[in-house]
Parts: C-alpha cells; sequence; structure tokens
C-alpha cells in the first residue's frame, strides 16, 4: 500500500467563530469509534430535563469539498436559525467527521449535521440524538459507487449515459444499489483513491464490499487516500488512480469545472444502500429545546430558500425524521471491517 497521503489538518473556520473553539477536538484514530456493537439496540440519543434555555448555539459541519466555499453557504441556514430561535445560532466548519463528534461531546457544538456513522457514534458515546435524516432526490438512503478511467477492465457491457449525461455500466444508471458487485475482485493490485476510514461513502462500505469480494483494502490495493469526495474524482480522472469511490454521484460535484469527467469516468459497481447523513443534537439540551431545533430545520428545509441553502451546502432536497434502527446499519458495515470498536 502507498504511504497515505493526507491535506494538513485544516484548522477550524467560522465566521464569528473563535477560530481556537474546537482546536481541543482534534479527531481520534479513525479505526477506533468507541461506540457499542452494532448488536445493541439501535441508539435512541437522550435529553437533560433540567437544562437551562440556551443563550447560543453552535452548529457544526464538515466539508465535503471546499471548506472556504463551506464557510459561505452555511450563512443562510445560520440565519435562518437564528431567526427561528429566537437566539444566535453561529455555523463552525470542524477539521473531519470525528472532530465534529469531539465537538458534540465537548458540548462545543450543540447541533451537528453529520454522516450516519459518525450520528451513531455521536449517540452511542455521548448520548447525542439522532434527530433528523437528510433527503435527497426523495431518498434517505443512496449507494456509494466506484467508478474508473479503464472501463475495457471492469465493464460487462458497453457503459450508457443516465440522464445526467454521465457514464455507467454493469447496471449501475440507476443510482440504487447494490449493482455491478461481481467486478470488484478485478480491482486486486489496482491503484485505488479513497477517503478517510470514517466515511461512509468514501471507506466504510466500499471497504465492507471489497471484503466480501476477497480483497482487503489494506493489503491487496494500491491505495490513497484523500480527505474529499471532489479530490477522489479528480483523482481518477488525472489518471493518478484507476479507481476511485464516492457517494453516488459526486462526478456531479465537478462536472461544471471539469466537463471530461463526463466522457472519461464510468461508474462500475455501488454498495449497498447507506442510511443518508442527517442531524444531532446534544444530549446536554432540553427535549424541549431538542424538539424546537427539530422543528425549526425542518420548517426552514419546507421552503424554497431552506431547499437552495441545504443544496449548496450538502446537495440536501429535504430533511425528515432520523431512523435509529436505519442509522444502526452504518455501523454494522464498520463492524464488519473492524472499524466497530
Amino acid at each position: 500500500m502507498r504511504t497515505l497521503t493526507r491535506a494538513p489538518l485544516m484548522a477550524v473556520l467560522a465566521a464569528g467563530i473563535l477560530a481556537t473553539s474546537l482546536a481541543g477536538c482534534g479527531a481520534r484514530d479513525e479505526n477506533s469509534s468507541g461506540s457499542d456493537s452494532s448488536a445493541a439496540a439501535p441508539c435512541e440519543g437522550s435529553s437533560t430535563s433540567d437544562a437551562g434555555d440556551p443563550t447560543e448555539l453552535t452548529l457544526a459541519l464538515v466539508p465535503s469539498g471546499d471548506a472556504n466555499k463551506l464557510v459561505e453557504t452555511v450563512k443562510p441556514l445560520q440565519d435562518a436559525l437564528t431567526e427561528r430561535l429566537g437566539i444566535d445560532v453561529k455555523g463552525v466548519i470542524t477539521q473531519d467527521y470525528q472532530a465534529a463528534v469531539e465537538a458534540i461531546g465537548a458540548d462545543q457544538a450543540q447541533i451537528g449535521m453529520l454522516p450516519p456513522l459518525q450520528m451513531v457514534q455521536a449517540c452511542n458515546k455521548y448520548g447525542a440524538l439522532p434527530a433528523l435524516q437528510t433527503v435527497r432526490k426523495d431518498k434517505t438512503t443512496y449507494a456509494a459507487q466506484f467508478y474508473t478511467n479503464n472501463p475495457d477492465k471492469y465493464c460487462a457491457d458497453a457503459p450508457v449515459t443516465g440522464a445526467n449525461g454521465l457514464l455507467y455500466c454493469n447496471g449501475t444508471e440507476g443510482g440504487t444499489g447494490p449493482a455491478g458487485l461481481d467486478s470488484l475482485p478485478k480491482m486486486d493490485g489496482a491503484k485505488t483513491v479513497m477517503l478517510q476510514s470514517a466515511s461512509s461513502a468514501g471507506y466504510v462500505f466500499p471497504s465492507a464490499a471489497l471484503k466480501a469480494a476477497g480483497i482487503d483494502v489494506t493489503t491487496d490495493l494500491d491505495l490513497t487516500q484523500v480527505t474529499s469526495h471532489p479530490a477522489a474524482v479528480l483523482a481518477v480522472n488525472n489518471g493518478d488512480d484507476e479507481v476511485g469511490v464516492s457517494f453516488w454521484d459526486a462526478r456531479e460535484t465537478v462536472a461544471k469545472d471539469t466537463p471530461d469527467v463526463a466522457k472519461n469516468l464510468v461508474v462500475f459497481a455501488l454498495t449497498n444502500e447507506i442510511p443518508n447523513d442527517g442531524v444531532s443534537l446534544s444530549s446536554n439540551l432540553s427535549e424541549e429545546w431538542q424538539q424546537k431545533i427539530s422543528d425549526a430545520m425542518e420548517d426552514y428545509a419546507s421552503t424554497p430558500e431552506g431547499i437552495e441553502a441545504l443544496t449548496a451546502i450538502y446537495q440536501i432536497t429535504g430533511l425528515d425524521k432520523a431512523d435509529p434502527a436505519a442509522l444502526q446499519q452504518a455501523q454494522t458495515e464498520a463492524d464488519s471491517i473492524g472499524l466497530g470498536n
């Protein structure tokens, strides 16, 4: 395996937030979540009955692409929540997924927009309430995808153009997994780009699918890791790697600026469906305030301006009540590759 490459740890960025506010919440070892076994009952979170009314709230987010852009796109959401809740809500960008979990645990953030695995971890470790799940294209689940610049090797049929103008083979154009997984053994020894081990779509679910196909990501791939889905797409598009993984369909996030992904990259396999990311709320809040925040976010997501803002942040088209049992599937997949405890 190649030496893993990571971008330098990003300083915490936020409009109106002290730069040091989350500096003490650095990422822990991402191979050690500290969560309970997936065999346990799904965690439903808790609240603090005697908690006073908060005077301000911090919303933690994790960059899936350009962190500086996210700082700007989160402003309409923080302003809308401030108006609806009657107290100041400030957005903060953490360096990675685990830092956001630890920020909630340390009560340095009371609201977290987290991937499914981190929602489970925040609940198991700190009692954080899994309040809401995102909706995209009327779905609360999605598949991770495997894509390549060498379709002759991985495609059993001729690539077809999907409704989004991008190329697919092996029955992956519908976007619903699993599909094409019998092609994964061909990845043995391939230059492959993935995300950090805490990423459900960028590492956990693809690694579980590869393990089921007899491929160990740590020994059987020429692996490098990057810090965002667009970076993974670009690495394969540029020819640095033969195969990449990401959420379906992360190619759309770079197609405007890098249109040749439409002809260079072909999706050839999809993992099992992954529960969507969502919103976790600190257990240090009262049940009343947890409900107020959930209601405010759902209300905002039901408006045209809310959909526009949330789409700009994480391609979110709606918010729904979280399903702890569905979220637990992310922990099950993590357990299957040794990332559970």
